[in-house]
């Protein structure tokens, strides 16, 4: 998948990246190679979070059937 991220400098020094389709994706790093790392692993540990989300409304929802699918990111 590709996703868009905004950077920026900080105040302090420090890169901020976000990725603005993502609600709270957000990351820093000492440099811009360090802020994009940072922002990878964001992205990951959200759609995971989300993921997370929906297998337990799912359970919750009585889902006769269930099965999982892997996608790269």
């Amino acid at each position: 998948m590709i996703f868009h991220i905004t950077i920026e400098l900080a105040e302090d020094g420090w890169i901020v990246a976000e990725c603005p389709a993502l609600p709270g994706c957000v990351s820093q790093g000492k440099d811009q190679e360090e802020a994009l790392d940072n922002i990878k692993e964001a992205i990951t540990a959200w759609l995971w979070a989300e993921d997370q989300k929906a297998i337990s409304a799912l359970q919750q929802d009585g889902a006769q059937k269930q099965t999982q699918i892997m996608v790269t990111v």
